[in-house]
Parts: structure tokens; sequence; C-alpha cells
């Protein structure tokens, strides 16, 4: 019976056995990532590496700081200008839009938050451009808001071609990027820290500013991030609905682009990659552990 239990009993694997399996997982997951990071040197890197020679030199091959330095000309300097202050207003009104909701949604009894999520993504499955365009449609002057005044005999509305026209689109573009990163990180916090401030005699107000309002930070941050960002960039929705009247730094880019003038549309872009820079510094300072993308 010894003799038996000793032939059963399995010889412990060696150390080199060991590295030799371990060594193999790391070639299969460095082969496995190859097909990300040629998607990354395709899309990312080398595209990037092309704005910043275009906006570092000109049409003779110069190295040059004036395609930068063009952000400076006043056309180009009121574009950034109105693009800052709309974008701001338009991440404001998303948080103050989406934190209440996240919330109710944090509280709702519903089983499957899965299901929430999918309602909130649900107008992002339909394309950017037609949801812009169905706005338009419904802020025009013979739109759909106007005719339903105009059947109760009430005033119509100038909305179109407005800079609060251009609000109203991004908020509603944008807005699912904002909810889902603070829904994130509020469904994580643990409902016995929240009940042991209310023991210790803490109101409403006071668990919610020491202690839900901290920890949803994270998504905070990460929310704002993703809603000012875009918001900042974007030339579809200014060109959309406000016309030719209201031109951001967005639509200033895209028309140097389109007259073929790239040097200038890669300075004025690398200008707003330093606001993306800083925007992305806050956020991986706040979010170190990526909470708030973690639906992303």
């Amino acid at each position: 019976m010894k003799i038996i239990n000793v032939l059963n009993t399995k010889a412990p694997k060696s150390n080199l056995q060991k590295n030799g399996t371990h060594n193999l997982g790391i070639r299969n997951s460095k082969w496995l990532s190859f097909p990300y990071i040629l998607w990354m040197a395709g899309f990312i890197i080398i595209p990037l590496i092309v704005i910043v020679y275009y906006g570092m030199t000109t049409n003779d091959k110069r190295i040059t700081i004036d395609n930068i330095a063009s952000i400076l000309n006043p056309i180009n300097l009121r574009a950034l200008r109105l693009a800052l202050e709309l974008s701001l207003i338009s991440t404001i009104i998303c948080l103050v839009l989406a934190y209440p909701l996240a919330i109710i949604l944090r509280k709702s009894k519903m089983k499957n938050n899965s299901f929430i999520v999918m309602i909130i993504i649900l107008p992002m499955w339909m394309n950017f451009l037609l949801r812009t365009i169905a706005w338009q449609n419904i802020l025009e002057r013979t739109g759909v808001i106007n005719v339903f005044l105009k059947l109760l005999n009430l005033p119509s509305l100038n909305i179109i071609n407005t800079p609060g026209a251009i609000v109203l689109g991004m908020v509603y573009n944008f807005l699912p990027f904002m909810v889902l990163p603070i829904y994130n990180v509020l469904i994580k916090i643990d409902k016995d820290v929240i009940n042991a401030a209310r023991d210790l005699g803490a109101n409403g107000m006071q668990t919610f500013m020491k202690i839900i309002l901290p920890l949803s930070l994270p998504g905070v941050i990460s929310g704002i991030t993703m809603v000012f960002v875009p918001s900042l960039t974007t030339f579809v929705i200014s060109n959309i609905l406000g016309g030719s009247k209201i031109v951001l730094i967005g639509n200033v880019i895209e028309q140097q682009f389109r007259v073929g003038n790239w040097h200038t549309g890669s300075g004025l872009s690398l200008v707003l990659m330093i606001f993306i820079l800083i925007s992305m510094a806050i956020l991986s300072k706040y979010d170190k552990e990526g909470e708030g993308s973690g639906l992303w």
C-alpha cells in the first residue's frame, strides 16, 4: 500500500518547469497585446507625430512656432475664448443634471443595474450627426417647438444659431459621459459606511458632504473631463446648431484643414492638446484607480 501511495503521489514541479510555464504565459500575453499596439501606432502615435511635425514646420520645412502663435490672432483667440465659455457652461449643466440623476439611479430598487445603464446610453446608439440634426429640426423657426407654441398662440422662440442652441446640443450629446462615471462610483459606496454616519448622528446633508461627495469625487472629475474635452474640441455641433454665425476654435481648425492649410491647423490643434493634457493630468490625480471609468 505504501508503494502504491508513493506511486500515486504527484511529484512537485521543478522551478524550471514553473519558470518555463510562466515565461510561456508572458510570451503569449505579449502576442495578444500586439494587435492593440499596432492599433495605437497606426491611429494614435503616428497621427500625433504628423500633427506635431506640421504644427512645428512651414511649407518649406523650416522649424517655427508661428503656427502655434497663430492662436493669438484676434479671430482665433475669440473663437478659443467662446469655446472655453460654452464648454464650461455645458460641463456645469451636465454636472448639475447628472449628479442627482446618478443618486436617484443608485437608490432605485431595480435588481438589474445593466438595464439602467442601457437606458442611459441608448441615445448614443444613434449616429452623433443624426442626433444633432434632429435637434436642428426641433429648434429651427419652423421646428417642432415653434409649431407647438404656435398652436397655443404663444410667441415663437429663436433658439437656433445661438450659443444657447450649441450648449443644448453639447448637454444632450455629452450628458451620458457625466452620468455613468458618477453612477459607477456611487454604486461602489458601501451602504454600511452611510449607515454608520447616520448612527453617529449625521443628518442627510452632513452625510452627503462628509461621506458621499468625497467618495464620489473620482467619478465627478472623470465626468467633467469626459464632457469638457469633447465640448471644447467639437465643431459639428456648432456647425449645425450655430450655423456660420458662431465660430468655435474647433470650427477654425476644421476650416484650416479643409482649405489645405495643415500647418496652421496643426498648430492650433497643439494648443487644444495642451488643454486636453491638463484635463487628463487632473483626472489621473483624483482618479488614480480608474473608478470613474469602470463602465467604459
